[in-house]
């Protein structure tokens, strides 16, 4: 499956602001200048700035455009649906919103081992195919944010799946949280192209520490932004890689290296992985995921990802850990909740005082 015939994807979550709302006037420059360049494929769902991104992308993108100079995706969020029932309506809202007749690609939003089961319960992924059989859906997925055994398992209930939605960069690749690799790995075995989400990880990755930095300026290439959506571009089977592009000047840098997308090179994808060693040297805690302390665990906590949150928002300020802290805490230990017994030290091969550690991140996400 060919998304569009470039890879940069518009996404609508972090859209130019004034005066606390959307600026029309600077995102439709934004807008005129990346299609003019090419690019066609737009991103939003209906939380992306509390409802705001789907009439921004009517009065900015499909009221401007004919509808084939252009391609839609958008998506089924837990809150807006609280049976079956609720679904078409809803969905029509959406395309009165987005200011167009149907969408491109529909996806089940954010979908973990949280939410999973209440798009079951209200039979959503069914609620889709027959709006794709209707013909107001063109293609069905999902995004995901969970484990790799929670996508095998969505993958196996629904094989009419079409593509998979990533969190995925070249830090987040090998992360033990994220788990981006192993999911980027199940889609190939089963064949579901590839939808990147947060390549520059919310922004983090544009703006370096000092060491990182000058590995990047000693390339005297492209921007901070460039070597990472490249990176994920590179990767066989990743048809799209969203940029939830700010201001004009972020579209005109990404369309200067994604019109005629060229992967890294051999030193390019050297100086990656050096500043992908310096960021993650950046670790508060210095916990290797050898997952030895949670067999062994009496409250189930999962030590070793709730410390990879941590790190992850210590290091960068990355945004959207919170959740990742959430999925890893629902149905699990939460870090407060660590009796103390010491039983995950005995077998720690890192020597952690992970106790003590485990009060620091219950401090910095059970505020």
């Amino acid at each position: 499956m060919k998304l569009a015939d470039k890879k940069l994807g518009f996404g609508f979550m972090r859209l130019p602001q004034k005066d606390g709302k959307i600026d029309y006037e600077s995102l439709c420059e934004m807008v005129d200048y990346y299609i003019a360049n090419g690019f066609t494929y737009f991103d939003t769902a209906h939380g992306y700035h509390d409802g705001a991104s789907e009439i921004a992308l009517k009065e900015c993108l499909s009221s401007r455009y004919p509808r084939e100079a252009f391609t839609v995706t958008n998506k089924l969020t837990t809150p807006y649906f609280k049976n079956e029932a609720a679904i078409r309506p809803f969905f029509e809202q959406q395309l009165e919103w987005c200011g167009v007749e149907y969408f491109d690609y529909y996806l089940m939003h954010a979908q973990d081992s949280g939410n999973y089961p209440h798009f079951t319960k209200h039979r959503a992924y069914e609620s889709a195919l027959a709006l794709k059989k209707e013909g107001k859906i063109r293609h069905f997925g999902i995004s995901f944010h969970d484990r790799v055994e929670m996508l095998q398992t969505i993958l196996d209930d629904h094989p009419e799946i079409e593509v998979v939605q990533l969190q995925f960069n070249y830090v987040d690749y090998e992360d033990s949280a994220v788990q981006a690799k192993q999911c980027y790995e199940l889609c190939r075995k089963y064949g579901k192209p590839v939808i990147v989400m947060e390549p520059v990880k919310g922004g983090s990755l544009a703006n370096l520490p000092d060491k990182a930095q000058k590995v990047f300026d000693a390339l005297h290439g492209g921007s901070n932004a460039s070597y990472a959506i490249r990176y994920t571009a590179g990767f066989e089977g990743v048809e799209m890689v969203l940029s939830g592009m700010s201001n004009i000047e972020q579209v005109k840098d990404n369309v200067s290296f994604m019109k005629d997308f060229k992967p890294l090179n051999a030193r390019e994808r050297a100086a990656v992985d050096a500043v992908s060693r310096i960021l993650k040297s950046m670790d508060i805690i210095s916990c290797t995921a050898c997952r030895y302390c949670v067999a062994g665990c009496p409250k189930n906590i999962f030590i070793p990802d709730l410390f990879s949150c941590f790190n992850q928002k210590t290091a960068f300020g990355s945004w959207n850990q919170n959740y990742y802290y959430g999925i890893y805490t629902t149905n699990k230990g939460k870090a407060s909740e660590c009796i103390g017994c010491g039983e995950c030290e005995k077998i720690c091969p890192q020597h952690l005082p992970i106790r003590d550690l485990l009060k620091s991140v219950a401090k910095e996400f059970e505020k």
